[in-house]
């Protein structure tokens, strides 16, 4: 047993790790930290989809080990960082979605079951409206996968796999930290099984092919047979409800492998290492900074009194890390840990909006031509109905204002309205899937992840090494110093 005093930086020395998903967001940080505090690790096994090993360490080089993420990790080693790299690091092709996580070399398929002690599964789609097939295969069968082959591993220790709090979707209240049963639906519709709609998307791929639909129509017919799936069991996207069914998948099937599930909540740049404001893509909550930063968003349906829900990444990483390191120390065989801000440090929707309006009145993102973008305080719609009401009546209003100056004919015009039409179901859509963040009426237990805390910080090398208490943070200075400077910098660019 593990004792308490263990450090995390002992811990990972001379452990063998799989990682799958290894050019997402949390796996990088994950790894630059881990390279980082212990060189003596002994191997990382990396996975990451590609056709065969050139490309994956093509992939690697360019989407890991090319961010700026990796400079604190480059100055440390310098001319010898490559030697280093390629001695505890193997990257490996493969597709967590299909049997055996697409691994093709038995040589070293045999070599990963041997050593492996740890797998971390990072795998995902984030995407909230993806095709449900790729969905489904990533982020629910791949967990299942992941556990089968974790199950071949003879000197095998523990899985970490890491899913999302919003599987509770729009459910109200506080949410526990306990696991969701197979079958289990949000909304209490009964018939919810895996194998079943495995079938449906092959029958309605089927019936596509058969109809000889496009490529762009069969993307088309997969994303919307996602969200109707999702919706007819209670959850609001197709993320969410393959993640759901992932944790459930791997739940049932875990027999007595050590579990350990994390539940991060909304994810957002790094609060401190390697460096402060890291962030790669547009988040969540991004894209509304982005969207008002460049002047496209005025207004926005939401209940500023709702709590939005946000970690930072190394936060994130850090608990993982914990988890590793004090996993003896647990009775039970499984144990969930939702790391989020909910319950010990909360924020508003309404500071959100605070802090984006200050920061680009102040500081105003200058677009391609050189101005400066001037933003104003956000118009706020407490319900879906009165912005839908809202936003078709502006454009309405617009489009016969254009039709009398251009004195245009009325198919003309009726196609713009059919155009603004779909447009405006488009908005409705994408707002549908944010509907849960932006009207959100729960708060998330962090029991367990306090009881951490207090194991991992009675050492003093943990508490410097695996800060992640959201007690600490001062929203407002990580949003105007750290978070939304990240922004410009690495995604706006």
């Amino acid at each position: 047993m593990e004792e308490c005093g263990s450090t995390a930086i002992g811990f990972l020395e001379n452990k063998t790790i799989l990682i799958t998903g290894a050019t997402g967001f949390l796996a990088k940080i994950l790894l630059e930290k881990i390279l980082r505090i212990q060189p003596n690790v002994k191997k990382l096994y990396l996975l990451l989809r590609a056709t065969d090993e050139t490309t994956a360490m093509q992939r690697f080089c360019n989407e890991v080990m090319g961010k700026d993420l990796f400079k604190v990790l480059k100055e440390k080693w310098g001319a010898n960082l490559d030697s280093f790299i390629s001695e505890k690091v193997s990257v490996v092709s493969s597709d967590i979605s299909v049997s055996d996580m697409g691994l093709k070399d038995s040589i070293l398929v045999e070599e990963i079951k041997h050593n492996v002690q740890i797998i971390i599964n990072l795998a995902a789609t984030t995407n909230f409206n993806e095709r449900y097939d790729v969905a489904l295969g990533t982020n629910t069968l791949g967990a299942k996968h992941v556990v089968d082959f974790a199950k071949q591993c003879p000197n095998f220790k523990l899985l970490v796999h890491v899913s999302t709090a919003y599987i509770s979707g729009e459910k109200e209240g506080f949410i526990l930290e306990t696991p969701h049963k197979l079958g289990e639906s949000l909304n209490g519709t009964e018939g919810l099984n895996i194998e079943i709609e495995q079938k449906i998307i092959e029958q309605r791929l089927k019936q596509l092919k058969d109809n000889g639909a496009s490529e762009k129509d069969v993307t088309i017919a997969m994303k919307d047979l996602g969200i109707q799936r999702a919706n007819q069991y209670g959850w609001p996207n197709t993320y969410v409800f393959t993640k759901a069914m992932g944790e459930m998948l791997i739940n049932d099937l875990k027999h007595n492998l050590p579990l350990i599930i994390i539940r991060p909540t909304i994810i957002t740049s790094t609060y401190k290492e390697p460096f402060s404001g890291w962030i790669e893509g547009t988040r969540t909550i991004d894209s509304l900074i982005v969207g008002y930063a460049k002047g496209k968003l005025t207004f926005i349906p939401c209940d500023t009194n709702s709590i939005i829900d946000v970690i930072p990444a190394d936060m994130v990483v850090n608990t993982i890390i914990a988890t590793m390191v004090m996993h003896k120390l647990q009775y039970r065989q499984t144990i969930i840990y939702h790391v989020g801000s909910s319950t010990r440090n909360p924020m508003k929707i309404d500071d959100l909006q605070r802090f984006i309006c200050k920061y680009f009145t102040e500081k105003p993102w200058i677009n391609g031509d050189g101005n400066a973008i001037k933003v104003k305080k956000i118009t706020v719609f407490n319900n879906l109905a009165s912005f839908h009401t809202y936003i078709t009546i502006r454009y309405s209003f617009f489009l016969k204002v254009m039709e009398w100056v251009n004195k245009a004919s009325f198919h003309s015009f009726e196609d713009k309205y059919i155009d603004l039409e779909r447009k405006l179901n488009w908005v409705m859509r994408q707002l549908q899937f944010y509907r849960p963040y932006l009207f959100f009426k729960a708060r998330f237990d962090d029991t367990n992840l306090e009881k951490l805390g207090r194991a991992t910080h009675e050492n003093e090398t943990n508490r410097d090494t695996l800060f992640f208490d959201p007690k600490d943070i001062n929203w407002e200075n990580y949003f105007l110093n750290v978070h939304i400077p990240g922004l410009v910098k690495y995604v706006l660019k």
